[in-house]
Order: structure tokens, then sequence, then C-alpha cells
């Protein structure tokens, strides 16, 4: 027997908390109703996140149906979405939609809406929305089942996606080389912590079918958790970078300890300065290969990634950002020597603030891992203000995808760090130190001259530094910097570094690393 609206709420098992945005949420509505449509705004869909906070959170309640939670590897990726069902395809729109299917990995259902005008359909699930081929073998009448997501893609290239939004509350997006890599989230809660991290989910989407001339498209969502709901808006423009306009409203229904506003989740397992996982014939893997932060006061700071031995937490104090993301800075084929993951091809992700965010701090968490296709690494803005029940948090920033953020120091950017043994070479060692190799290119470094002179300014949290010297490098066009750390302890050393001229003004961006001895 089909499975009902009605009993999909109850196996969801939020129908209470839901009940105000039931016509539109479960599309029971009736005939007059679905031809005509059900108002909706964003403050509409405000007003529901809020209501909904008010009510105890519901999780997923009844598991899917076993032909769906049982899909292995294979049989999902042998889902196709119909190409005679593709969303505004009829229309000869900019922009295109294809639903993604229940199942693996993806298990939490989402409810999906067109939004025409001012009047929002639901879209409901059928099996004759998909071409399953011969692994799957769907009931002939499976019920309404939900959906795990949707893609869309934008004219020039129909076929491949330009964003998606799929699992929980993560979405990403690509730029010109249309090479997916580091995720986003909506929201991010407790990430690394010692408890258990919580994961939002988008409980429901709300697609705006663009005008016809328009190379914009809208997309609201709304967030659910045991800790907050939120109302979400995005305004997608794709190109070379696709920048994503967020509206983000939260309405906790607990307090929160740590509060992540605009997360990134990318991959980092070695590189040329961190090879301690590095037994792998390709010299360097990662999806992106630093933090960029551009303070609130102007400066611009440059955090290598790492892939540590354990879990570790790094926050950057400041007020009122300019900006923060992670980035792939390193574009060389060479330096990767993968001809299937394209790492050279990653986006970057750059955040850009609206407003003032106030005090807090930019968080960095960095996880070990072995595994490539394990995502080690989250950064992200966390408010400094405590977050408590009945209030109301909003956020908003846009999200630049793409090869280049859309801002850039106007001073030298590091383009590489390396590490080894410290000490001359032919030499014999008689204190351990480490040594420290730091490239910068571009911005005041290229007004230069050869003979000119600049002072590495260089501290150490800890232990001592000795041999600081810089120096022009032709083969780099750039600047070099090296230096010896010799420790005093096992625990970490925060290392800072950046180059001033005879004036004492900074020529280069500011490099800080976190290394570990032993």
């Amino acid at each position: 027997m089909p499975m009902t609206r009605r009993e999909l709420f109850n196996r969801i098992g939020a129908l209470a908390a839901w009940a105000a945005i039931a016509p539109l949420a479960s599309g029971r509505a009736e005939a007059k109703s679905k031809a005509e449509g059900v108002p909706f705004s964003k403050d509409w869909l405000l007003e529901q996140a809020q209501t909904l906070a008010q009510s105890p959170y519901a999780g997923p309640g009844a598991a899917l149906p076993g032909w769906v939670a049982d899909l292995d590897w294979d049989a999902y990726q042998s889902i196709k979405f119909r190409a005679d069902k593709v969303l505004w395809a009829k229309q000869d729109l900019n922009f295109q939609a294809r639903l993604f299917h229940l199942g693996l990995f993806f298990k939490k259902p989402v409810m999906l809406h067109e939004v025409v005008g001012d009047k929002a359909f639901p879209i409901t699930y059928s099996r004759k929305l998909f071409d399953f081929g011969p692994k799957v073998k769907p009931p002939s009448h499976p019920g309404d089942l939900g959906f795990a997501g949707f893609r869309m893609s934008v004219r020039g290239d129909f076929e491949r996606d330009m964003f998606s939004f799929l699992g929980a509350s993560y979405f990403r997006a690509v730029g010109s080389t249309m090479q997916y890599g580091l995720s986003a989230r909506g929201l991010a809660i407790d990430t690394g912590m010692s408890r258990e991290e919580e994961f939002p989910d988008f409980r429901a989407f709300w697609l705006e079918r663009p005008a016809p001339d328009s190379h914009t498209v809208m997309i609201h969502a709304l967030l659910d958790s045991p800790s907050t709901t939120g109302a979400y808006s995005f305004a997608v423009t794709a190109g070379e970078p696709t920048v994503m306009q967020v509206e983000a409203h939260l309405f906790p229904r607990k307090p929160i300890e740590r509060l992540g506003i605009a997360p990134m989740t990318s991959m980092f397992q070695h590189s040329e300065y961190d090879r301690r996982r590095g037994d792998d014939f390709r010299p360097e893997i990662h999806d992106t290969d630093g933090l960029s932060m551009h303070t609130g006061s102007g400066e611009w700071i440059w955090r290598p990634l790492m892939n540590p031995p354990f879990t570790r937490l790094n926050s950057f104090f400041d007020t009122n950002p300019r900006g923060f993301g992670l980035l792939q800075r390193d574009r060389n084929f060479d330096h990767y020597q993968d001809d299937g993951a394209y790492y050279d091809k990653r986006p970057s992700l750059w955040i850009e603030p609206l407003g003032d965010w106030g005090k807090g701090a930019v968080q960095l968490v960095e996880l070990a891992t072995q595994d490539e296709t394990f995502d080690n690494i989250v950064a992200f803005w966390n408010p400094v203000e405590p977050v408590v029940p009945g209030q109301r948090l909003s956020f908003a920033y846009r999200m630049y995808w793409g090869n280049e953020p859309p801002v850039r120091p106007n001073n030298g950017e590091v383009i590489a760090t390396r590490t080894g043994v410290g000490g001359i070479p032919g030499q014999k060692q008689t204190v351990y130190s480490r040594k420290f190799v730091v490239d910068f290119r571009g911005g005041r470094l290229a007004e230069l001259g050869w003979k000119d002179k600049l002072e590495p300014v260089v501290t150490a949290s800890k232990g001592r530094i000795e041999a600081a010297a810089a120096r022009p490098i032709k083969e780099l066009n750039g600047w070099r910097c090296n230096f010896d750390l010799v420790p005093d302890g096992a625990d970490p050393v925060d290392l800072r570094l950046y180059l001033r001229d005879g004036q004492g003004s900074a020529v280069s961006e500011t490099w800080l690393y976190q290394w570990q001895p032993g």
C-alpha cells in the first residue's frame, strides 16, 4: 500500500512541530491548492523556523524501506534522474535542476518545492522520475519517499553540476574548472570538541524558478537540529567565481557552546611541508592547502594546513573580519601528478562577511587522516557572544567558489612552505634544530629590485630562532626566507613570520605555522 504524505510525516517523526508548514512541506494539499500553489515568501519561511524552534526536536524517525536503505555504492550510482524530467528544461532557462535519490550515505529525506512567482508547489517523489538500471528493483508503488537533495547546472554545460545540496546541510559548487573539491555547510555545532559533533539538516528546500534572462537563481532552505532551527536563502550566480549570497537566520532551542558560522570542510593529507603520511606516488594530496584571513584591522594572514597526529583546534581572534577562506593556491599539476582527482583544479572558497559580525574567532579544526576521501579540515567563524534559547541570530555573507578569491593582499603572498632538519649541510649538529623555508611572491615584492634588503621578522611561542635570512630568488620571481628553530620541549610551537622593508613597513602577508616537536 502506498505511503501517504501524512504517513511520511509520522516516519520523519515531526508531525507536531511541522504542523504549521504541512501544506507546503508535505505536499498533501487539496487539488485546488496543488494547481494554484501555496503562498511563499522569505518572511513566511522565517516565521516557520521561529515556530519550529518552539517545539522539541524530532529526528528522522523510522528507517527507510529496505530496498532504499540497503543500496550499496554500485547500486546507488546506477540510479539516474531522467533527462525528460529535468526541472526547467522545458522553460528554456539558464538553470536546470536534477534531483538526488535517497540511499547509501544519504538517508534523511528532504522536501522539495518549486516557487513560481509568490506561490510554492511541492515536488512529489515518483519512481517515474528515475532510471534505476538493472541493479535496483523498486516496488511498483514505493510511496512518497522524499529526496536526498538536488543539483543545479547552467546553460553552456547542462550535463555537469555547477552546485549541489546533498546530505545534512552540506553543499558545494565549482568555478570555471568545473571540478568539485571542498564543501560548505549551513551551520556547524560543537565541531572539534571532546563530545560528538552535531550536524544540522536542511529539511526542506524551495527552488525559485528564475526569470528567462536571469543568471542568478534563488534557493531557500529550512534548517533543523536538536540545538537550533534556521531559515536560509542563497542567491547563486554561476561563473568564475560562482558567487552565493547567503542570509542565515537562526533560532536556538538550547545553549550552543561552539557555533560555527559559514563553515567550510576540506581534505588535507600531505604536501611538500607535511610528508608524515606521504607514502604515495603523488607528491601532494589535498583539496586546499591553506587558511587565508583578512582581519578587521587589515592584516592578511596565511596559515598552511596540516594533517596532525591528533585533533587540533586553533582560534584566530578578530573583530569584524573582512574575509576568510580555505584556498588551493598551488595549481601546478606537476606538484600532484594526479590525472584522476585533479587536485590542481580544485576550487578555493572565500567568505566575505556582510555587515558587522562583531567579536569572535576564525577557528580551524584539523583532524588526522590516512584516507584522502575523508574530510579532515573544518574552518568557520565562532562568535564570542553566548548562544542562548529565544534569540534570533542573523548573518549575511558572500561565498566565492573558484580559482582565486575576489580580493588579495597588496603585499607578497606565501607560495610555498617547506621544513626539514636544521643546521648547515655537511656540518655536525651540536643542538637539534628544525629548518623552515618560506617563499613569497607578488604584491609590493614585485616592486623591489634584486639589490634591495628585507628583514624577516620571526617569532616563536617557545624555543629560539636562529639564522633568519631573506633573499630574492630569481627562479621564483620572489623572495625566500629561511630560519632554524631550536625547541625547548615537546609542546607545540606557534611560529609567526613576515617580511619588512628598511622603513619598517610590512611587504608580505603574515605566515603562521604550528609545529609539533617529535
